[in-house]
């Protein structure tokens, strides 16, 4: 059987009435999506001829990994594939310039402590160097940005997040800040170096990342949310250029610009990031996307 099949009276009736196509009232755009989403799994259905079992196979596949749907988006791509097709829409619209974007992973966690001035992230011990971040936020004329709330999160030397450990170890908000920047847009922070990690053993994402032939592991890496009045608010993170995962992120998560080289000295990793931000257009520009986060 082939995916001509789709095209038959029968199963585009079909499509018509599951996605309320051919009746009044919903969400039209909603209609139109379902059924456009509808008929794309029909339609791999029919090119690789996929069994009754192997249909079923994969709905409890999807069940079982609800969890983890949020690592599964990058893991094959998705998250990244929303960059660049927002990265696309911004270069139509005559959108360009500043730091890019990258994907925020599902480890973000709302209401870590706000500080002011220099950070200290790291609330637990930790036996690994120190790593010594710092930068500036500007806009897209190099000029300083005023009241910047720039959110950090990562990983520790186990490659664990705080209120994610499976050891229970580590204290709530370790490794996570909100800093309100001066309006020099100045921003400076220590911590202790993270590692990079891979993907939970067994789980429902290393299952199918061993399925298809890939790894499941992301290089060190350190996140950021920034957010200011009048700015496009920026999702990001940077990856160590030294780290032997930063060009083979199973996360898709390293861009060019967002590699920086760290400087050892003794104990302690020091790395300087300069962040730009995109004026807003719209109040819209300067809120986060709507998908579910932690809030503790």
């Amino acid at each position: 059987m082939d995916s001509s099949f789709i095209t038959t009276p029968q199963v585009q009736a079909l499509l018509d009435r599951a996605s309320g196509s051919d009746v009044a009232g919903g969400d039209r755009r909603l209609k139109a999506i379902t059924r456009d989403l509808l008929e794309g799994i029909m339609t791999v259905i029919a090119r690789h001829d996929i069994s009754e079992n192997e249909f079923w196979g994969a709905v409890r596949y999807l069940q079982d990994a609800a969890g983890e749907f949020g690592l599964m988006m990058p893991g094959v791509g998705l998250e990244h594939f929303m960059d660049l097709y927002m990265d696309a829409k911004d270069v139509e619209a005559g959108r360009i310039g500043g730091t890019p974007r990258t994907i925020e992973g599902p480890l973000y966690v709302e209401g870590a402590p706000l500080v002011e001035g220099h950070a200290h992230l790291s609330s637990d011990p930790d036996d690994t160097e120190t790593l010594r971040m710092k930068g500036r936020v500007t806009g897209p004329d190099g000029e300083p940005v005023k009241g910047v709330i720039l959110h950090v999160w990562h990983a520790n030397s186990k490659g664990f997040y705080s209120h994610f450990d499976p050891t229970g170890e580590q204290t709530p908000f370790n490794n996570r800040r909100r800093i309100r920047l001066e309006d020099n847009g100045f921003y400076s922070f220590e911590s202790k170096m993270p590692s990079g990690y891979a993907c939970p053993p067994g789980g429902a994402t290393d299952r199918l990342m061993g399925a298809l032939g890939r790894h499941g592991k992301r290089p060190a890496h350190v996140h950021f949310f920034v957010e200011a009045r009048g700015y496009r608010t920026l999702t990001t993170q940077i990856n160590f250029g030294d780290d032997p995962f930063a060009a083979d992120d199973f996360a898709f998560g390293t861009r060019e610009g967002l590699l920086p080289m760290p400087h050892r000295q003794g104990e302690t990793a020091y790395v300087d990031f300069d962040i730009q931000l995109q004026r807003a257009q719209s109040p819209e520009d300067e809120v986060f996307s709507q998908r579910i986060r932690l809030a503790v």
